[in-house]
């Protein structure tokens, strides 16, 4: 089966050509990072305007390299959500006009399942299941029990920032650049990761639970004084980029720990931009040596099309049919 992906959910336009659910034939991605840079983060507008731009000449572009016609295509896949509403209405409308022009099947995608997915398109991959599922992503941070594919059941969430927003938003702090978390990663490793004694929030109601607006708060008052106002003497910024980073990390596998000690798990599964991160990597390794780590490779972490491509194979399988023409996007889908 060959699915034509369409991304759209933020700030990049993404196609692919997917075989079978995990043999990628092309996947390109159109970023407008450059002009969300001097915001320190997504511009709703602008992005939507990149998208417009942007759609045809990447699907085109995708086809292209993939060598295959609108003939070969046998389903379009799309992100239906969660994410910005006006870009999410740029791809499934682009999705629903090529339904309709090539008389094809098409099906919406929940843009969070496929960062789990991501990680399971290596052909080796064996369905280690039940899992638990990590998704760490400028928009999301989540823990979920996978019992397989399209079956999951939430345990954690953030309850203000998603890490990667955390990573942005202290990045803007440190004056470095939009997207924040390679810069910080990157500046963490001249610093002193025990140089600043921070600490990441702990939910009552729910211990599994993420909160990361006290720790930006610290990483504020270590830059700025508690005022705001500025400090008189000059702090070391490799020193509060590594005590940031190492503190909200420490804090996602300190979790992560917990939740596998709720229910037989097997394997964990990592979805989303902030798995990118080589010290996250490394912690997971340290802390939990005897666990099957199934990571996504490092051009399918961020958001794409090849991942909701190669789940609209997966949920097509389960779904013949696929879905109506009056489906409707979400900025905001539970995934179960």
């Amino acid at each position: 089966m060959i699915v034509l992906g369409i991304e759209s959910t933020c700030d990049e336009t993404g196609a692919s050509i997917v075989e079978n659910g995990v043999r990628i034939l092309s996947n390109v991605v159109a970023s407008s990072a450059d002009i969300h840079e001097r915001f320190g983060g997504v511009f709703p507008e602008l992005a939507c305007r990149r998208h417009i731009d942007a759609i045809i000449p990447v699907i085109e572009e995708a086809m292209a390299k993939a060598n295959v016609t609108p003939d070969d295509v046998d389903l379009i896949a799309v992100a239906k959500g969660p994410g910005l509403v006006g870009a999410l209405l740029i791809g499934m409308n682009a999705a629903k006009g090529l339904s309709i022009a090539w008389k094809k099947p098409f099906i919406g995608i929940n843009h969070v399942e496929a960062h789990l997915y991501a990680a399971m398109m290596d052909p080796s991959f064996k369905n280690p299941f039940p899992a638990l599922g990590v998704v760490l992503s400028g928009g999301h941070t989540l823990l979920l029990k996978i019992n397989d594919i399209g079956s999951y059941e939430p345990i954690g969430t953030t309850v203000d920032d998603a890490i990667g927003e955390a990573f942005d938003k202290v990045a803007t702090l440190l004056g470095l650049p939009y997207p924040g978390g390679p810069h910080i990663e990157r500046l963490s490793r001249e610093g002193n990761p025990k140089a600043f004694s921070f600490s990441a929030g702990r939910v009552k109601k729910n211990p599994l639970c993420f909160s990361f607006s006290g720790l930006k708060t610290n990483v504020l008052y270590a830059v700025k004084g508690q005022n705001g106002q500025g400090k008189t003497e000059i702090v070391n910024r490799a020193d509060v980029a590594a005590s940031f980073q190492e503190t909200a990390l420490r804090d996602v596998v300190l979790k992560a720990s917990l939740a596998i000690k709720n229910f037989e798990c097997r394997s964990i599964v990592f979805g989303g931009g902030v798995c990118n991160n080589q010290r996250l990597r490394d912690l997971f390794s340290e802390t939990l040596p005897e666990m099957d780590l199934f990571w996504p490779p490092l051009n399918l972490s961020q958001d794409n099309a090849a991942m909701i491509a190669g789940l609209g194979f997966q949920k097509m399988i389960r779904n013949p049919k696929g879905d109506l023409l009056d489906l409707e996007v979400q900025t905001r889908i539970p995934i179960a």
